[in-house]
């Protein structure tokens, strides 16, 4: 067993002699710029009133409404599972972030009264909240 991870890592174990070290470097401070962006335009983008009523029913035809579901919910799964990955040690990235950011995706029963429970900690919430102000966007209202 050992053998054959042994073989399996000896390409990656030669690009990093041969100078992929920075490869790797440069590629993991373009993923964690690239998911903090991604997380703070998702947060600037929820309306103020995101947590103050349930979801709106959708006006869309319900094969484009089934596939979006399944598209999000898809994505969802892959940032919740890629988050995982990077959570590891020794793995690149920022996992938490990728992970909480998949689980604003995926739709499971209670999502909303955990999003709220996590929100209604006065620092979370005031950090997201000063993060809204600094792109000129109004606070977030919680019921």
């Amino acid at each position: 067993m050992a053998d054959t991870w042994r073989r399996n890592l000896a390409p990656v174990f030669r690009f990093l002699e041969s100078g992929g070290f920075w490869w790797g470097v440069g590629i993991s401070v373009a993923l964690a710029i690239g998911s903090l962006a991604l997380a703070t335009a998702v947060i600037v983008a929820w309306p103020p009133t995101r947590f103050t009523h349930g979801p709106r029913p959708s006006q869309r035809h319900p094969v484009v409404r089934g596939l979006g579901l399944v598209g999000k919910n898809l994505a969802g799964l892959v940032l919740l599972v890629l988050g995982f990955v990077m959570a590891l040690p020794g793995i690149p990235g920022q996992g938490v972030l990728t992970m909480i950011i998949g689980l604003t995706l995926l739709d499971f029963p209670g999502k909303r009264g955990l999003e709220r429970r996590v929100l209604k900690h006065p620092r979370v919430l005031g950090a997201i909240n000063r993060l809204r102000a600094r792109f000129h966007r109004p606070p977030l209202e919680m019921d």
